[in-house]
């Protein structure tokens, strides 16, 4: 080998594709490295194979099919280049075309929504009373704060929902990427169904309120929120926008089962294989992804990554730590669907009160 070359993760600094997407295109023999150590299976690149990496890269920024990145890359360095502008051309024109479809439909959906944002039948006055016991509240809190949203451009997610139907109140927060529920009993309400989101600081602010093991007292009068406990009182206003409607989220087909003892699980994830992940849009910056499967005597593999078996599933290993930390439970049930399917954590002894998370395609 020359001194020249390039090991993968200097390749990944150096071209902007992550090191998960060259091990990709590797396997899919769009950029395969110049040598690979036969014994730690480490990938090494020419000085040349720079330049194809970033192009590589631009071409799938630019949302380019696979199959032409491969006809662009191969003509690339050739002499005639009519083949590479025309795939160019042609591609160019499919994002012309597709965006200028989403501005129809986006200009239907947005006078759809005048017109129900005008509708009187969709403006009420809500109002609902209830005790609550606090140890109870303070859990379900604690089991859904850590989902919600930052994301300034979508402020309905930045707080939590309380969702208070019969003898029960749901707590539910989600920033798309990952949602948690938590339900705790009431008493008290015998009103119709009654929606608030809550914004952060002001759940926070109940939260610090519940230290006590005596009821407390929960009043919604429209957008007006109050808690009153052994411990003092707080009030604030609702976020003055619409929660999405959380169950049509949540009901998804049953995966594979596997109880996890957290502790143990935490420790594996924390020290085991990751696939180096790629910046990403809901934060800005890199993280790592824990590859997992469910094998047949029922145990969860974090895999390594040359395990492409078709059933593993990605998630965002931060993500994914939270929210067993969020599960506050020795023991655990991590639920698997298919590799496009939310990942589920929940509690053995409570159904009601659990977390999904949004799986992420490592072939991106």
């Amino acid at each position: 080998m020359e001194s020249e070359v390039r090991s993968i993760g200097e390749m990944a600094r150096d071209s902007g594709l992550g090191v998960s997407a060259l091990r990709f295109y590797d396997r899919a023999g769009v950029l395969v490295p110049a040598w690979v150590d036969p014994v730690s299976g480490y990938r090494w690149y020419e000085p040349g194979q720079l330049l194809e990496a970033r192009l590589l890269a631009r071409l799938r920024r630019a949302g380019m099919p696979l199959a032409d990145i491969r006809l662009v890359l191969a003509g690339w360095s050739g002499t005639d280049t009519g083949l590479v502008r025309r795939l160019l051309q042609a591609h160019l024109r499919r994002l012309e075309l597709g965006l200028s479809d989403a501005r129809s439909e986006f200009s239907t959906l947005r006078a759809l929504l005048d017109r129900r944002e005008t509708d009187p039948m969709t403006t009420h006055h809500t109002t609902a009373r209830l005790s609550v016991p606090a140890p109870e509240l303070a859990a379900a809190l604690d089991s859904v704060r850590f989902a919600a949203g930052t994301d300034v451009e979508l402020p309905m997610l930045g707080g939590v929902l309380f969702d208070i139907e019969g003898e029960g109140l749901r707590l539910v927060a989600t920033d798309r990427y990952r949602m948690a529920v938590a339900h705790t009993p009431t008493s008290g309400h015998g009103g119709p169904r009654t929606q608030v989101v809550v914004p952060l600081p002001l759940a926070d602010a109940i939260r610090a309120l519940l230290t006590g093991e005596a009821p407390v007292r929960l009043t919604v009068d429209g957008d007006h929120v109050t808690l009153e406990s052994e411990d003092g009182q707080t009030s604030g206003r609702s976020l003055g926008h619409e929660f999405p409607d959380y169950r049509r989220l949540v009901d998804l087909p049953a995966g594979r089962r596997a109880n996890v003892d957290t502790a143990a699980f935490r420790h594996v994830l924390e020290t085991g294989p990751v696939s180096a992940g790629e910046t990403r849009e809901q934060d800005g910056g890199t993280y790592d992804l824990s590859v997992l499967r469910v094998s047949e005597n029922g145990s969860v593999i974090v895999c390594d990554d040359g395990d492409n078996d078709r059933n593993n599933v990605a998630v965002n290993r931060e993500y994914l730590l939270h929210a067993l930390a969020a599960g506050a439970r020795d023991e655990l049930v991590l639920e698997l669907g298919a590799p496009t399917a939310p990942l589920s954590i929940r509690r053995p002894d409570d159904e009601g009160t659990f977390s999904l998370l949004m799986p992420v395609r490592l072939e991106n």
